[in-house]
């Protein structure tokens, strides 16, 4: 079989990303609160991807089947966390504990695995539309500030969070807390990786920019329900960019 650079991508994101889960995994079960360990799978899966993809200059921004294709390996690669497999098989079992927070049983898989659908719904078309209209260069604004801003958003509010509001979750009445703290690192993460990406965008589409891309996406975490705050970050980061570009 001719080792392609899709081929290599491939098997690049699946070594590193299995990797990833199995040491995120081993630092739950020492101890490590799985807050942290969560959010770095969190920035791995959504973030990883695409930027292997970039390194190893694959395009697969004009490649509709093949970002769904890998989208869907990865989504169906969570029902080896469903219980009856993961019983069975330790290290199945070893890397959900970096994902199973106590407060979100009995929910966790259920929804792990419907945020990933949802996300990789609105990320993807954003993906392809991007690079069909040569925006390419954009792409990764919502990416970088979806991993490192949420990712460290609430490892950042667990730790120095002092101001707290409530969120709600699907197909639960409990509700789950938040902080300004965890939030603000989201805002200030946005202006950065706006700032970063000064060169791509006019004067007036800069300013415009870090007025809106940020601003909507710590909104739109905020107001999002528990751990589904990915789908309507990717949707107000492309949604932000689109309009910002009409100017």
């Amino acid at each position: 079989m001719e080792i392609t650079p899709q081929v290599e991508s491939t098997l690049l994101k699946g070594f590193a990303l299995l990797a990833i889960m199995l040491g995120s995994g081993w630092l739950a079960r020492r101890g490590v609160k799985v807050n942290y360990t969560r959010k770095l799978n969190h920035v791995s899966i959504f973030f990883l991807p695409v930027a292997i993809d970039r390194q190893l200059a694959v395009e697969t921004f004009a490649d509709i089947e093949y970002l769904f294709s890998s989208a869907a390996i990865v989504t169906l690669s969570l029902l080896v966390f469903w219980e009856p497999i993961r019983s069975r098989i330790p290290p199945y079992q070893l890397m959900f504990e970096a994902f199973d927070r106590p407060e979100d049983r009995p929910f966790t898989l259920v929804w792990i695995f419907s945020q990933f659908v949802a996300g990789f719904m609105v990320m993807l078309p954003a993906i392809w539309y991007f690079g069909e209209i040569s925006l390419e260069q954009l792409v990764m604004i919502p990416l970088l500030i979806n991993a490192v801003g949420d990712g460290l958003a609430e490892p950042i509010g667990v730790r120095w969070g002092k101001h707290e509001y409530r969120t709600r979750a699907l197909w639960t009445d409990r509700t789950y807390v938040r902080t300004l703290e965890g939030s603000g690192f989201i805002l200030l993460t946005g202006l950065v990786v706006v700032a970063l990406h000064a060169p791509y965008f006019t004067t007036i589409q800069l300013v415009l920019a870090l007025a809106i891309v940020p601003l909507a996406m710590t909104l739109a975490e905020a107001f999002s329900p528990h751990t589904w705050d990915t789908p309507t970050l990717m949707f107000a980061g492309y949604g932000g960019l689109l309009l910002v570009m009409q100017f």
